[in-house]
């Protein structure tokens, strides 16, 4: 139970998600359980490291580490006293108009007025506008405050917050990542993992950072440290300089967090989980990573309002349907009960695929010539809903003309071939049940013999850990 009453708090997290993200980063920084724990005395202490933190990245010169701070700080306050190009670059003159953005406000009873807080509605003298408020317009857009209004009410607390952001957010040089979370141990663990990060940068700067993480992997990490069944996750991703702002809204369903859980209790399904971070881990001429595994398999659990997106069973399906990639049995049996899985407790579908998938399958075998040519016919089609019916009725009359038996009719393919929400993933699914029976029977459609050596190696990355990076392992023991 947090020590401070609601009446005593200083700072309280709101449902915006940016004031949220910052009041969590503030009780990370401030070494408190929670926004609400938070007191005068620690808003001071946090006040004065932004003070000194943004000083030294005003200041830094344009070549240095330090200065990937800057471009951070620019990309959230793009006209602010610290970002703005005619700022003094001597701190003692910038110093003093930096602490006065989390300068207390002025005491009740006195003539200035004060008017509820934009977010959190505790009266405040300070108003503040859009140059010192992330994602609150920029130069680009008309000042949409009413007339004869200086600016927002902003209470010290929110202040505070709104400069504390980048320290609890995933930031690059040109954009920040917050998350909003049913589960408030997820929130603080990802505001946790950032202000950390948010020290490298200042440290080191972007460059010298290890390539392996993204903020939809961080926010797994932390929904699976809050060890939740169900919990609904949204990161805002925004850029809000002076060229062209935008706001991108991503979701993960409430399930989630217990597919995590299965799939990290099952041992095939952890092993089909990493079969899919190595086939999509992406390396340069050296040999380095330049795109990590865990990080592109974690995106895949996040979905794009505006449903542009990549999908989880897409990237199995191509995953199974490499002809250039003969993987063994045991790893594509592992990559379908992952797809079905998925499918169960995310997409909530449980179709009977055993009887079309067993007659495609009879006839890729038997259906006359080799079986790379009708698996490429079928490959093909299979996502396509009026070439799919196609092909299903010609494999039907095909196994009739050579006397065997069709296990289906038209009626258990009919759910196939519809036009209709959620087909796509049922004709997913039917390719990879397809690939695991060819499997399954030794039928081989690819012309690429297994390579020992590939198989070796694959499987000692299957071993490690799931959803996991250098720079992860790094926090997790407490390195700088």
């Amino acid at each position: 139970m947090s020590s401070v009453t609601a009446t005593d708090a200083v700072l309280v997290a709101t449902g915006h998600p940016l004031q949220r993200a910052g009041a969590w980063a503030v009780a990370v920084l401030a070494e408190q359980p929670s926004p609400g724990d938070v007191t005068d005395q620690h808003l001071d202490d946090v006040a004065q490291r932004l003070v000194d933190d943004v000083c030294a990245a005003a200041t830094a010169p344009s070549d240095s580490d330090a200065y990937d701070w800057w471009k951070v700080l620019f990309a959230l306050y793009p006209n602010s006293k610290a970002t703005h190009s005619k700022r003094s670059r001597l701190r003692r003159d910038l110093e003093p108009e930096i602490a006065a953005l989390f300068a207390r406000d002025e005491p009740r009873g006195t003539a200035v007025k004060a008017y509820p807080c934009t977010f959190c509605g505790t009266p405040a003298t300070t108003l503040w506008t859009k140059s010192n408020l992330p994602m609150f317009d920029t130069n680009k857009a008309l000042n949409t405050l009413p007339a004869a209004v200086a600016g927002w009410p902003a209470c010290r607390g929110c202040r505070i917050a709104a400069w504390a952001l980048p320290y609890g957010a995933w930031v690059t040089a040109g954009s920040a990542t917050v998350l909003s979370c049913e589960t408030e141990a997820a929130e603080r663990r990802f505001a946790e993992r950032n202000v950390l990060r948010a020290r490298r940068v200042m440290q080191l700067g972007f460059g010298k950072l290890r390539v392996g993480s993204r903020p939809e992997l961080v926010a797994l990490n932390a929904l699976r440290y809050a060890d939740v069944e169900l919990a609904a996750t949204t990161l805002w991703s925004f850029k809000n300089d002076n060229q062209e702002p935008w706001l991108r809204v991503t979701h993960a369903r409430r399930a989630v967090p217990r597919f995590l859980a299965i799939v990290q209790g099952n041992a095939p399904l952890r092993r089909g989980w990493r079969l899919l971070e190595v086939a999509l881990t992406q390396r340069d001429a050296d040999g380095a990573v330049v795109r990590s595994g865990p990080a592109e398999a974690a995106r895949l659990l996040f979905e794009s309002e505006d449903g542009d997106g990549r999908s989880l069973l897409v990237q199995l399906n191509r995953v199974l349907g490499d002809p250039d990639r003969r993987l063994p049995l045991r790893h594509r049996v592992d990559a379908t009960r992952l797809a079905f899985t998925y499918a169960k407790e995310i997409l909530g579908m449980e179709p009977d695929l055993t009887p079309v998938a067993t007659m495609v399958a009879d006839w890729i075998e038997h259906g006359g010539g080799g079986p790379r040519g009708r698996w490429a016919e079928f490959e093909s089609a299979h996502l396509r809903p009026h070439q799919l019916g196609q092909v299903l009725d010609l494999a039907k009359r095909r196994l009739y003309a050579t006397g065997r038996e069709v296990p289906c009719t038209e009626d258990d393919w009919r759910p196939f071939i519809l036009n209709r929400p959620g087909g796509w993933a049922q004709r997913m699914l039917l390719s990879m049940a397809v690939v695991r029976i060819l499997q399954e029977r030794g039928v081989a459609v690819s012309q690429a013999p297994a390579d020992p050596n590939e198989e070796a190696r694959v499987e000692q990355l299957l071993s490690q850990p799931m959803l996991s990076s250098q720079e992860d392992d790094d926090y997790l023991m407490g390195a700088v």
